[in-house]
């Protein structure tokens, strides 16, 4: 049964998958971008060169695993499907996507990585139907903090943001205070972990400006708590109860002013324990699994099937 391709090179991974539509199943192999210790992130070039590395042997190992023929290629080529989104980062693997495309003469299909984000989640929690309808998806990472109104289009899907973040990204704070406790980037799941051992009770306040929230704020308070003598528990649990208080307050928001509708969520710092019981509770929102929480390259691989016809939402 062919197969179809996705990559994906971002600020924090090296990822290429396989979507087998006749199974419904993701095979995927991928690579975190090495970051020194100490430091919270990859300039652009830096990155771009690791991918220009990593990349072939992310894709030799997938090959190893399935040979089967392609049908055609997905992959992420700006953050977001916006003017003027761009990153260096992803011209690795816009790049080699386009040239095993063309080897093979088979279809290429460019799409954003936040869109592979999207279908990502919506494949892993069993909810491509949602596509039929609109829905709210979350996208909390690193490089992202925005909530999407989003919209079925053409068979797939139109986004419109209607909360973001006016400073620090979710996982840029996350990154900082975890860099801070002498963890190694990224932090997310460590922290995580961490904050589950506090048995501090928090209830941090974020700030607002209509539906849309400001974390810089946060860090200045949790380098405080530090100071004071806050326990590295204590410190990540502040983190993440902030984090939680903001997504579900810019959700609560958005829905008085949009409307209730499914909510999803995706993106790295969605893997949060805290945010999953948060918002499970609060809004019965959908997750990905772990796996496909975290930068990977099964959206656009799921992506380009979908725009083939291989399978419907």
């Amino acid at each position: 049964m062919p197969l179809y391709l996705g990559i994906d090179t971002s600020n924090y991974t090296t990822s290429a998958a396989f979507y087998d539509s006749k199974t419904g199943r993701v095979l995927s192999q991928k690579r975190l971008l090495p970051v020194a210790q100490g430091e919270a992130g990859l300039r652009q070039s830096d990155a771009l060169f690791a991918h220009v590395k990593q990349l072939p042997e992310v894709l030799e190992a997938l090959f190893r695993e399935r040979r089967e023929p392609l049908a055609a290629v997905g992959a992420s080529f700006w953050p977001r499907r916006a003017e003027g989104s761009y990153m260096p980062a992803f011209l690795a693997g816009a790049g080699t996507a386009s040239a095993i495309a063309s080897s093979q003469g088979i279809p290429l299909h460019a799409f954003s990585h936040q869109e592979g984000h999207i279908a990502a989640a919506l494949h892993s929690a069993g909810a491509l139907d949602w596509l039929k309808g609109s829905f709210y998806a979350f996208h909390v990472s690193g490089g992202t903090t925005e909530c999407l109104l989003t919209e079925p289009e053409g068979g797939l899907f139109r986004t419109e943001t209607v909360a973001r973040t006016l400073d620090l990204n979710a996982g840029q704070l996350i990154d900082r205070i975890g860099v801070r406790l002498g963890m190694a980037f990224p932090c997310g799941a460590e922290l995580d972990r961490l904050s589950c051992q506090s048995g501090e009770a928090f209830r941090p306040r974020p700030a607002f400006s209509g539906m849309d929230c400001h974390f810089s704020g946060a860090q200045n308070q949790c380098q405080a708590l530090l100071a004071q003598g806050a326990s590295p528990q204590d410190a990540a649990r502040w983190v993440m109860e902030y984090v939680a208080a903001a997504v579900e307050g810019m959700a609560e928001r958005v829905m008085a002013r949009h409307g209730e509708r499914p909510l999803l969520c995706a993106g790295g710092v969605m893997c949060s324990s805290l945010l999953r019981e948060r918002l499970t509770a609060r809004f019965g929102a959908r997750f990905a699994a772990p796996e496909f929480s975290a930068d990977n390259a099964s959206g656009p691989a799921v992506l380009a099937a979908l725009r083939e016809g291989a399978l419907t939402g």
